[in-house]
Order: structure tokens, then C-alpha cells, then sequence
């Protein structure tokens, strides 16, 4: 009888488990005007019994598909004379799958013929046709080492890479992160990371969260028209909207953050919806509760993201988003008895630092009819960075043998506040003229407000030797307006074509017209050739443009005028089945109009933004330098099908720069070369993952990626310079001539993911730098305590060792309308 009773049970907790089941809704509509589609076939294909789950969207575009098993599938979307569209989907059962499906016109209707599926990693935007690529939240989440990030997550890509463990900040094809941009909504938005520098792109972390974005785009060269302000790379980032159809709920616990998100329908019609989280730093929470972390320095940080979405009568849709965050930091280094130097400051000093930012806007979007569509965004932003750093007088005491670091005296040695705020707008257009002809045209506007305050001991041993740099109130204005064309001259053939133009206010500075240009020619045996072309221009960190060493209201640098960047590029694409594509791209990129020092000697502003420090010109900058980047790029990459993924990237490459003294040198962004022979650089990426399904309920995930690249470059100290200034400087001769050995790591992150009726937990633990291997990052300062050491003050400075990330996340729904 036990034995019947047990059988019993193990049958009904299978049939139990066979019917884990989730809805799938979502809407389809034209890629080029945004127009909800009516009539497509809409039907999901299981990956295990190839069972066919069909419907189709009604005449809002929308489809609904219910029942649908706990899994990984294929999603299908067809409709006559329309592009066919074909995805890979995962439904877990904590959480409806809500999706919006792009399907391309095509310029003949073919009968009768199997038209090729819009191919995985696509860009949405539709006038991209090189040089960019389309990103996801599931990319993000399964990639090891990218920390749910996504500028960690792009450093993936073939070109791209990052400059500091540390910190998000990444290079593209050799420029400073300097020239990466992040727009929402049409919107440039400021820094979204924490302990963000004045005038950087990146940080130790992102305040941007993955699981309130939907797919996105990022692009690293030649962009089309509508994006500006950049010489380097842009991502043009989704806000998804929440559920309007049921309430649902995530938490998770990690190393980075504890947070809580929640989304639903605000009114019983589903016509509206919230979505709003909240993230608070963990380790912050554990000192608080009084668990030991080892050190005082602990980062405490917050943010937060909402977007509310509406629906309106006129078929409208109405949207109110925003994000912020704001971070602290107090580096204590006066409590050390032995000395030694942190990662985030030098070991002279107290350092008190903290950063905020805050974004919010309107945006309106509304298909006018089949073949126009407009988007419009009204927004206001806020950032702040704020420091203190106290000066310390430190000796040895040798008491029985044992040295300690006593700390004579102390007092104030730097502090500065730096505000922005900006009120930006975004309106577009897009009008179909007909199947072959598509116009889209708009304008961004910034209209900013400048607070900056910064002074400094001029004489370290004179306390009242103050000295003021930045002392500046003031209002400027960015105006980019656009227009950009795009011909399908057949299926196989698309060609576009735009302008850009740009107005910086403060510095009286205009680009008249920047030339954009694309050609994209596909092929038989999916195979496909491209090329673009563009000029582009970009502002310097604002903060730069307001330096006045002198204290007498005439900034230096005022009159800087925009760098500037001719884009080109070449490539081929072959896809060698569903899921499975190569891609190989050749690049060009001459700069122009770079930031250097009247003086002659090495500095150019090119080599700015990859850290934690400000640039500190000593003279007038003038547009008179120039810059070389060139490189040949590969990606061999499986999307996530069939249970696993696979991403080979390489790029080798060279970034030049010509600075006052009138020598080429190489950037501080391009690595050791490959050989002495060979003046070139590389970097290459293996990324692989497999999930293991355990039963119905369970999925194991296991991933790795292996990074190998040139090691950073440095150059000769000017030791009798750098202990005058206490920081680094390098002499001019041999200036990013010599390099560290080069560098390696490997990742590996381990998951497990259970689904039951109403909740998915899903346990993670991502190993960055699994080896533990000690990469060089750079020289600091380091004074010598001992009047005995003679040695020179420097250290070196090395990348994260090992971290372990973990994290437990659970995914719930508490209401909604039935099956």
C-alpha cells in the first residue's frame, strides 16, 4: 500500500508539474512607422515536443496566447507582404512574457516563397545598416562578468572594451569613453552610474537597472542622423512598460544591491500601467546591522526607476518615466595603522565623495495613420558631484618591533561641488511615403545650468594658501536638429542617407552639416555586404570648458570648439542557419579638432575619461589636434538556442594621436602591441553557456568567458614632478611607450532556476576573475612614511582580483485577470 500511495503521488506531482504554464501577449507593428499591425499569425513552437501554440493580433496590434508551457520556444510572426519574424523566447512561470514585435515591409509581395526571418540581434532602429548592434535583458543577465550592466554587457562586441575593472566606463575602437552617450526616450541623459566623475560616462556602478528595459540598441560608428554629440558609440536604450494586465512582483538579494520592483495595471480596462523599483546597497546594509566588512570605505549607494504608461482615447500613448540615484563614499585612510593604498584613493589623504543623478520626463507617441508617426519628450535632469579631501601629516612610530602609522595632523586640502541641471526636449517624425521611401526628421534640444565651485591648497604645508579653479554660474543651450532618408531600392538592397547639425551656445561653437551615409547590399546564402560614412562632432566635458586657474572670471577654455570625427566602415555578414551568424567589419575613423595644449608637449584631451580624476589643463587648449583609429573586427556568435550560446569576438586594431609637440603617439586606450614588429593591438572575447533542465521545474545554467588583451600603456614618472604635485606625471619623451604585461581573465557564473505555479526563484553566483590573475591597471602615488626609503613614490595599481557576485531573485504574480 506505501508503495501504491508513493507511486500515486510521484504521478500527480508530474502531472502537476506538466502543466506549469504562462501567458504570452504582446503587439506587432510596421518597424518603419510604428503602426499596430492587424491580422498577423502569431504562433509559439515549443523547443521540446514541437508542439504549435496559435493566434493572431487583433486590431490594435495585439495578441494573446495562453497556456503557453514553462520554457524556452520559438515565436513566429507572419503576415503577407511583410518580412516573416522569428524569435527565441523563455517563459517562466512567476512572470507574464509581454513582447513587442517588429515585422519589416517588403518592397515586392512574393507568393508563395518563404521570405527569411528578421535575423537575432537586429537593430530596432530601422535607418542602421553597420556598426551596430541590438542588446537584450536576457543578453545581459546570461553573459558572465557583465553584472546585469549594460555597458559591461557591450564590452562583449567586437571592438569594444573596457578600461577599468572597476568601472563601467569602455572604449570604442580605441576613443575615450568620453565620446559614449546614453539616450532614453530620445533624451541624452547624464551619467547613469554611481561615483560618477565630472564629465565621465562611467562608474563603479550602474544606476541603470536591466529589469525595467526592454530591447535596445548600440551603435560604434558612422550612426544614423538622429544621434549626435559623439564621436565614439551610443546607446539608445527602451523603457519597457509594466504589466497591464495582472500585478507581478521581483525581488532579489545580491552582492550590489537588495531591490524590489512591482508592475500591474493601474484600472481594470488595461489601458494603463506601473512599473516602479528600487535598489539599496547591500553591503551598506550590512553595516548598518554591525557585520565587520573588513574596511570602512563602503560604498553607500540608491536608486530608483519608475515609468507610468497611459493609453489615450485618440490611440495615443502617454508616458511618465524617470531614474536617479545617489551614492557615497568615505575613504578613511587616516584609521590605517600599516600603511597601504586603496583602490579608489591615495594614501596622503581622507577623501569624502559623493554623486547624484536624477532624470524624469513626458513622452507622447501616436501613429497618425499607416505611414506617419511621431514621438515627442519633454524631460529635466539633475547631476551633482561633491568631494572633500583631507590633507594628512603622517609619521612612523616602532614601538617593540612593530611599525604603525600615527597621524600627526590633519586638515582641509581640496573641495569642490559641481551641479548641472538641464531641461531637454525631442520631437521626431517618421513618414512612410510609400514601400520603398521612408523620411524621418526631428531635433534634440538641452538648455543647461552650470554650478561649479572648486579650490585647492596651492602649498600643501601653507594652510591658508587657498587656491580657486572653477568659480562659475551660467546657462548654455545644445541644439541638434536632423533629417534622414532611407531608399529600399529592393528586398536586397537598402541604402540610406542624412544630416546632422549641431549648436553649443557657451562656446559659440557649429557644426553646419554632418554627412551620414549607409549601404547595405543581402545576398544569396544569407550572406550580406555593407559600408557606411559619417561626420560627427562632440562637445568636451563641460566642466573643462569653465577651468580658470587664474580666479578672474575669464575661463581658459571657454572658446573650445567641438571635436570632430570622420566615421567609415566596411563589412560582411553570413548567417549559417537559425541563430548561428559571422560577422567581419573593417573601420576607419580620422579625428580632427582635438583638444590640446598650446604649450608643446604630450597632453590631449583624447586620452581623458577612463577613471577617477578630473583633467587639470595648465594652459589654453586649442582645436589644432588629430587622432587615427583603425582596426579589423570579427564575431562568430550563436544566440541562445537549443539550450546554449556561443560568442567568439576579436578585433585587432591601432589609436593614434598627434599632440602640440608635433609627435604621434599611441592613446592611453589602445593596449600593448602584439608584437615589436607589428605596431597593432588586440583583444579577444570567448563567451559560452548551457542550461541543463532538470525535470520540469528546474534549469541550471553554467557560462564562461575568457578575455585576452594588450596590456595598458604608461609612460617615463617625472619623479621630481610628482612628488611636488603628490600625483602621477609622466615626462613627455616616452609618454603610453611602455606597457604593463597583458591582460587576462577568466569568468565563470553558475545559476539555478526553479519555476513552480506562481513564483520563479532563480539563484546566481557570477565569479569575475576567476583565476584571480593580477592584472596591472596603472602607477600611483605613494609617499614614503620611512625618511630612509629613498625608494621613487609610486605603486602599482592592479585591477580587481577575485570577486564573487551573488544574488537570489524571485519572480511573483498576486492578481490579474483569469486564464
Amino acid at each position: 500500500m506505501k508503495n501504491v500511495l508513493v507511486i500515486i503521488f510521484s504521478l500527480s506531482t508530474l502531472i502537476g508539474l506538466s502543466q506549469l504554464t504562462q501567458t504570452v501577449r504582446g503587439k506587432v507593428y510596421d518597424a518603419e512607422t510604428n503602426y499596430p499591425l492587424a491580422g498577423v499569425r502569431v504562433q509559439v513552437i515549443t523547443d521540446d515536443t514541437n508542439a504549435r501554440f496559435i493566434g493572431g493580433t487583433d486590431a490594435n496590434g495585439e495578441f494573446t496566447l495562453k497556456k503557453i508551457p514553462v520554457g524556452k520556444h520559438k515565436l513566429v510572426s507572419r503576415l503577407s507582404s511583410y518580412e516573416q519574424s522569428s524569435v527565441i523566447i523563455e517563459v517562466n512561470s512567476g512572470k507574464e512574457l509581454i513582447l513587442n514585435i517588429p515585422l519589416m515591409e517588403m518592397v515586392v509581395t512574393k507568393e508563395e516563397i518563404v521570405v527569411t526571418a528578421r535575423k537575432k540581434g537586429e537593430v530596432l532602429n530601422e535607418m542602421a545598416v553597420l556598426s551596430a548592434q541590438q542588446f537584450s535583458v536576457e543578453e545581459t543577465n546570461r553573459y558572465p562578468g557583465s553584472r546585469m550592466d549594460p555597458a559591461r554587457m557591450a564590452s562583449n562586441f567586437a571592438g569594444v572594451q573596457g578600461s577599468d575593472d572597476s568601472r563601467n566606463d569602455i572604449v570604442v575602437r580605441g576613443n575615450s569613453p568620453l565620446g559614449v552617450v546614453y539616450r532614453v526616450e530620445g533624451i541624452d541623459i547624464p551619467n547613469p552610474s554611481h561615483f560618477a566623475i565630472s564629465g565621465s560616462t562611467g562608474g563603479p556602478v550602474s544606476i541603470l537597472n536591466n529589469k525595467i528595459l526592454g530591447n535596445s540598441d548600440f551603435f560604434m560608428s558612422a550612426f544614423p542622423a538622429e544621434y549626435g554629440n559623439s564621436t565614439s558609440g551610443v546607446f539608445d536604450l527602451k523603457l519597457r512598460n509594466g504589466n497591464n494586465n495582472q500585478h507581478e512582483f521581483t525581488g532579489q538579494f545580491g552582492l550590489f544591491g537588495t531591490e524590489v520592483l512591482a508592475e500591474g495595471p493601474l484600472g481594470k480596462n488595461g489601458n494603463s500601467s506601473y512599473l516602479v523599483m528600487g535598489r539599496y546597497s547591500s553591503l551598506a546594509i550590512f553595516q548598518k546591522l554591525g557585520v565587520s566588512l573588513g574596511t570602512d570605505a563602503v560604498p553607500v549607494y540608491g536608486d530608483g526607476a519608475f515609468k507610468f504608461n497611459w493609453k489615450l482615447k485618440n490611440g495615443g500613448q502617454l508616458s511618465w518615466w524617470g531614474m536617479g540615484g545617489k551614492s557615497d563614499i568615505d575613504i578613511m585612510i587616516s584609521e590605517q595603522t600599516k600603511y597601504s593604498t586603496e583602490f579608489y584613493g591615495e594614501g596622503d589623504r581622507d577623501q569624502f565623495f559623493g554623486t547624484s543623478m536624477y532624470v524624469s520626463g513626458l513622452t507622447y507617441k501616436k501613429s497618425l495613420n499607416e505611414k506617419t508617426y511621431i514621438s515627442a519628450t519633454l524631460s529635466g535632469s539633475r547631476e551633482e558631484q561633491h568631494t572633500r579631501h583631507e590633507y594628512l601629516h603622517r609619521t612612523l612610530s616602532i614601538t617593540n618591533a612593530d611599525t604603525t602609522i600615527k597621524v600627526d595632523s590633519s586638515y582641509q586640502m581640496l573641495g569642490y561641488d559641481f551641479r548641472t541641471m538641464k531641461l531637454s526636449g525631442y520631437f521626431a517624425i517618421n513618414h512612410k511615403i510609400n514601400k520603398q521611401h521612408l523620411i524621418k526628421a526631428g531635433v534634440n534640444f538641452d538648455v543647461m545650468s552650470f554650478d561649479l565651485i572648486d579650490s585647492v591648497l596651492n602649498d600643501l604645508d601653507d594652510r591658508n594658501s587657498w587656491k580657486t579653479r572653477w568659480n562659475y554660474n551660467g546657462m548654455g543651450v545644445l541644439v541638434q536638429p536632423f533629417i534622414q532618408w532611407k531608399w529600399k531600392m529592393s528586398d536586397k538592397m537598402d541604402l540610406t542617407a542624412g544630416a546632422h547639425a549641431q549648436y553649443f551656445s557657451l562656446s559659440n561653437s557649429l557644426s553646419a552639416f554632418e554627412p551620414r551615409l549607409g549601404w547595405k547590399y543581402r545576398m544569396k546564402g544569407d550572406q550580406a555586404i555593407f559600408a557606411g560614412a559619417g561626420l560627427h562632432s562632440q562637445t568636451q566635458p563641460y566642466y573643462t570648458y569653465m577651468y580658470d586657474p587664474d580666479n578672474n572670471g575669464k575661463p581658459h577654455n571657454i572658446n573650445m570648439d567641438f571635436s570632430r570625427s570622420v566615421h567609415s566602415g566596411l563589412g560582411y555578414e553570413k548567417s549559417f542557419g537559425p541563430g548561428l551568424n559571422f560577422r567581419t567589419e573593417a573601420y576607419y575613423q580620422y579625428l580632427y579638432n582635438l583638444p590640446i595644449s598650446s604649450d608643446p608637449n604630450s597632453f590631449s584631451l583624447v586620452n581623458a575619461g577612463g577613471g577617477f580624476s578630473r583633467v587639470f589643463p595648465n594652459d589654453t587648449l586649442l582645436n589644432e589636434g588629430k587622432g587615427v583609429n583603425y582596426g579589423l573586427e570579427f564575431t562568430l556568435q550563436k544566440y541562445f538556442s537549443k539550450s546554449f550560446f556561443f560568442m567568439f569576438s576579436a578585433s585587432i586594431y591601432d589609436s593614434k594621436y598627434l599632440a602640440s609637440d608635433g609627435q604621434w603617439r599611441n592613446t592611453s586606450y589602445k593596449g600593448a602591441n602584439i608584437s615589436d614588429n607589428i605596431d597593432l593591438s588586440y583583444v579577444w572575447n570567448v563567451l559560452a553557456g548551457k542550461e541543463f533542465n532538470i525535470g520540469k521545474k528546474h534549469v541550471i545554467g553554467v557560462g564562461t568567458k575568457i578575455t585576452r588583451a594588450g596590456g595598458r600603456r604608461y609612460g617615463l614618472v617625472d619623479i621630481q614632478q610628482t612628488t611636488d604635485s603628490k600625483e602621477i606625471l609622466f615626462q613627455d619623451s616616452l609618454f603610453n611607450e611602455l606597457t604593463f604585461a597583458d591582460y587576462f581573465r577568466v569568468d565563470l557564473k553558475i545559476n539555478w532556476r526553479m519555476n513552480t505555479k506562481k513564483l520563479t526563484h532563480e539563484i546566481g553566483l557570477d565569479l569575475v576573475n576567476l583565476l584571480n590573475t593580477k592584472n596591472l591597471l596603472s602607477l600611483a602615488y605613494a609617499p614614503r612614511l620611512d625618511p630612509s626609503d629613498t625608494s621613487d613614490p609610486i605603486a602599482e595599481k592592479q585591477q580587481l582580483g577575485r570577486l564573487p557576485i551573488f544574488y537570489y531573485k524571485i519572480d511573483f504574480k498576486v492578481a490579474g485577470k483569469k486564464d
